[in-house]
């Protein structure tokens, strides 16, 4: 049995749960059938996020995701952030559900046999700027020559042409340009990038949706095309209707800090205890539930208090209310008031709130992998559950390589020729 089989059987799933209560509900999990995209083979020859991520959650769900790495430069996220006896904790989330194989697509060796894999694929992803893989006449022509079905899937920071798309770009530009950064912060403050890989993740999951409309497309057509993922737009695109505002009335977004233009109150609020809450009143009625609450019920008789914007407005006036009222009150005592009057309110969590969180631990949000490498570990599950084909983690992040042979072998390679291609540093 290989490595791929033994995982299908023992990873975790994300199962679907009937409420308690509901006709019919019991405790268990259903039984599961074979994950939705079982069958599917994807190559990911990206690195660091976008793409690998968008490969993870395509093998979360069934595909067979070949993750190819160069021989002696591995794909860096196994060196980003904390690691563990020397293993990178970031590349066990990453890389799980993926095979590992290394390949120098750069020498005739590897060139050759990338094309021999693609043959055999449904989907190719990659990272290189704009130009690389045509330099080694691994390019679309290439590559549907050999595999007329096959998607190719391109991720790059500005797109596969205009201005800038031969420069090099990461997530942060991305963040930049889009106007991310632009609204976000304090009004008086510089503008704000985020501690973390945000339009990175917005684009994996954009390419991820891309690679199934393709597919889709594919079934139709018999015929497969090219995904073309920049960075700069799916970010873009998340950030609402600031173009359609701005060409139509002239409105430029600007930073609020942890305010909004759309309603008040809306903010962050400090606790008796030292902690922080977070309340929300998108709604009209839960609006006047937080005034009452705190309260100040007169302020529901104001004539700016009827709209969201016009609450915005006051937000001085809002916000005194509401803290002031928090402020005298643990968050323990704070949370049950407002779950008591029916009103929007969330602790601010780090991640040790988040692991204890008692909501995530009902939805098995993180979960904990078996890996051969570090023992048990938890990580985020897989994105959405399905109630007949969930998705599964099958293994957490192999090591580097540590599947070329077997990848190989099954794709037909002899023990010679594998020979002759490390040799010739392909492998």
């Amino acid at each position: 049995m290989t490595h791929h089989e033994q995982g299908e059987q023992t990873g975790p799933r994300r199962e679907f749960r009937t409420a308690p209560g509901d006709e019919g509900a019991h405790h268990g999990h259903r039984t599961p059938s074979a994950a939705p995209l079982t069958g599917l083979r994807v190559l990911d020859l990206a690195t660091l996020f976008a793409g690998p991520l968008a490969a993870t959650l395509l093998g979360d769900f069934g595909a067979e995701v070949v993750k190819v790495e160069h021989p002696a430069k591995p794909d860096p996220s196994r060196g980003h952030g904390p690691s563990k006896d020397g293993v990178g904790l970031w590349w066990k989330v990453l890389g799980r559900n993926k095979r590992t194989i290394t390949l120098n697509l750069s020498t005739p060796g590897g060139r050759d046999t990338l094309l021999r894999l693609a043959a055999t694929a449904d989907v190719v992803i990659e990272n290189f700027r704009p130009g690389t893989l045509e330099k080694w006449d691994l390019g679309w022509e290439d590559l549907s020559a050999v595999n007329p079905r096959l998607v190719l899937t391109r991720v790059t920071a500005f797109g596969q042409f205009g201005p800038l798309a031969h420069r090099p770009g990461f997530g942060t530009l991305a963040e930049a340009m889009s106007g991310f950064a632009a609204i976000t912060g304090e009004p008086d403050a510089p503008p704000t990038l985020p501690p973390f890989g945000l339009a990175d993740s917005v684009a994996g999951l954009a390419t991820a949706y891309a690679v199934l409309t393709a597919l889709a497309a594919r079934d139709r057509t018999g015929a497969g095309q090219v995904v073309d993922m920049a960075l700069i737009e799916p970010i873009l695109t998340v950030l609402g209707p600031q173009p359609t505002w701005y060409d139509q009335v002239g409105y430029v977004q600007e930073r609020t800090g942890n305010r909004s233009a759309n309603n008040a109150p809306r903010n962050t609020y400090r606790t008796a205890d030292g902690t922080w809450v977070a309340v929300s009143t998108s709604a009209q009625s839960i609006a006047e539930r937080v005034m009452r609450l705190v309260g100040r019920p007169e302020l529901i008789d104001e004539p700016w208090f009827a709209t969201g914007a016009d609450r915005a407005a006051h937000a001085d006036v809002l916000d005194e209310a509401v803290g002031t009222w928090i402020a005298t009150r643990t968050r323990t005592e704070v949370l049950a008031a407002f779950e008591k009057a029916e009103a929007a309110i969330a602790p601010i969590q780090d991640v040790r709130d988040v692991l204890a969180d008692p909501q995530y631990q009902a939805l098995d949000t993180v979960t904990t992998v078996d890996d051969p490498e570090l023992g048990p570990l938890r990580m985020q599950n897989v994105l959405f559950r399905l109630s007949a084909t969930p998705g599964t983690i099958r293994w957490a992040g192999r090591p580097h390589g540590a599947d070329t042979e077997e990848v190989l072998t099954e794709l037909g390679l002899t023990a010679a020729e594998l020979s002759t291609l490390r040799q010739a540093g392909a492998v």
